[in-house]
């Protein structure tokens, strides 16, 4: 497992990940850091570490929310043609049937005109 030491508002940080995620890790940190930067800015004046931390934790939380429901409203719309074809299909499967059936009933039709 690697050790990573991102930093976060000034603070170093020592956070384990594994071996190959250094990268990625520090990337997040830097959102993280960003987030911070951005709070302290909109309020104008400076707030606990923690606070900090809860309100950039909420703020990507939100974000987070967001997106979930972005990717679920867009699966839904993908699974609509799916389901559109599976109703076509269904159709289309039942047409041949009555296809079938009509063709045979002609044939029994024809059958009895011809006894």
């Amino acid at each position: 497992m690697a050790q990573v030491n991102v930093r976060i508002n000034g603070y170093t940080y020592t956070v384990g990940c594994e071996d190959g995620q250094e990268s990625h890790l520090m990337a997040m940190a830097e959102q993280v850091d960003q987030r911070i930067d951005s709070i302290n800015k909109a309020l104008g004046t400076s707030s606990s570490e923690q606070r900090l931390l809860v309100l950039a934790a909420l703020l990507m939380a939100d974000e987070l929310h967001d997106l979930r429901a972005e990717v679920d409203q867009l699966r839904a719309q993908l699974s609509k043609p799916a389901r559109a074809r599976a109703e076509a299909k269904g159709e289309a499967e039942a047409a041949r049937k009555l296809a079938r059936l009509a063709e045979r009933a002609e044939q029994i039709a024809n059958g009895m005109e011809q006894a």
